[in-house]
């Protein structure tokens, strides 16, 4: 079946190739069945009612109306993970920009100036100035423990640092992947008491925002070096300055410019260079095409922000996906439905996730539209999409 796919950015074309070749990618389609995007700000975007998916090739979903889009059953994928080992190099670059002072260093050299005689001369008179200190034997605080926070954590143990982790949302496969080696903090505080470097690695919600503030700035040990690479509004750009100004902090490098802070000489921003490989932006563009592929042919929900994951393997020609509200004798209308039509179900899978379901259904035989209507009828279904194969 020919699907049409709409880029709100420039997509990697290894993550496009993925797509079945009947599909037509364009950036100005209209009446799309999916839509893949990076880093376009939706929330005022008129979305076509013929959208079924919107692909996020990137971990973070900000950009995205989650809400609006649940209440119309359409799907939102991200690519958790795809990106984790380019943040994880950039928060090691961060850390040695830190310890070794290295961002001073560099304006100190590029503000010299005289022939090659007096340059060596400054040089040697003026490195004292940016003694700094090794990774090896150095405590790494890590909040927030997904996929780039356990990467991170295993490549900070390989440099010979000690890592002390947080975080209360842990998933068993994230715990999995974390390495034994990993001391556990039982609070905020108890964290950023203990360690040399804290990296943050959480999404922007309201019980994460000024996660860092004043009061756990003063907590830290003198000379802690502070890097962020997740979400500006999770420290408060005030506190983290009063910090570097009183020496608490020895540095704070980010992926966040500030006019409140990019003044000051232990301040490093970067332009938001966490996924900016090309590595990373073509393993975000294959997994989040993979998964809307997936969707629009099977059904099946792999990385959704706000439906469950679910799959089922196809024991028939005649599928029904169907988004609903999780409340309760959903399956039972659905089956009622599908038994007065004279529709064997053949498999059936239903997951939930808070207040929203998604159902798949195998039938024996075509499913005529009168049904599919029927079934859209029922109070709490958001969608029904028909998938014969």
């Amino acid at each position: 079946m020919t699907r049409k796919i709409q880029t709100l950015n420039a997509i990697s074309k290894k993550g496009l190739s993925r797509l079945p070749e009947s599909y037509a990618v364009s950036n100005d389609g209209t009446d799309p069945d999916a839509i893949l995007v990076r880093s376009q700000v939706m929330h005022e975007l008129p979305i076509p009612a013929s959208v079924m998916a919107i692909g996020r090739a990137g971990a973070g979903t900000n950009n995205i109306p989650i809400k609006a889009m649940s209440e119309r059953g359409i799907i939102v994928f991200n690519a958790p993970g795809a990106n984790a080992n380019a943040v994880k190099e950039l928060v090691i670059a961060g850390m040695l920009m830190g310890t070794r002072n290295l961002f001073p260093a560099i304006s100190f050299v590029g503000g010299l100036q005289g022939d090659d005689e007096s340059l060596h001369k400054q040089v040697e008179a003026g490195k004292k100035h940016f003694v700094g200190h090794e990774l090896s034997g150095s405590t790494l605080g890590i909040i927030g423990l997904g996929a780039i926070g356990s990467m991170l954590a295993d490549a900070a143990i390989q440099l010979g640092m000690h890592v002390i982790g947080l975080d209360p949302e842990i998933t068993v496969d994230a715990a999995w992947r974390l390495p034994s080696q990993v001391k556990k903090a039982v609070s905020v505080d108890d964290l950023v008491k203990r360690v040399d470097f804290i990296s943050l690695h959480l999404p922007m919600l309201p019980s994460t925002k000024d996660l860092i503030n004043a009061e756990r700035v003063k907590l830290m040990k003198k000379g802690c070096i502070l890097l962020n690479f997740a979400r500006d509004g999770i420290v408060n750009e005030q506190a983290v300055l009063d910090g570097l100004n009183e020496g608490r902090l020895h540095a704070y490098i980010c992926d966040f410019p500030s006019n409140l802070l990019r003044q000051h000489p232990r301040f490093v921003a970067l332009p938001h260079l966490g996924a900016s490989t090309e590595e990373a932006e073509e393993n975000c563009a294959i997994m989040v095409a993979d998964q809307v592929a997936d969707y629009l042919e099977n059904g099946n929900i792999l990385n959704s922000v706000n439906f469950p994951n679910i799959a089922m393997p196809r024991e028939s020609a005649f599928r029904l996906a169907i988004a609903n509200a999780n409340v309760p004798n959903m399956l039972g209308q659905i089956s009622t439905t599908l038994a007065e039509a004279g529709l064997n179900i053949q498999n059936m899978v239903n997951k939930s996730r808070g207040d929203l379901a998604f159902t798949l259904v195998d039938v024996g035989s075509a499913v005529p539209q009168a049904v599919i209507d029927k079934l859209s009828a029922i109070s709490g279904v958001l969608r029904v999409r028909y998938l014969p194969v």
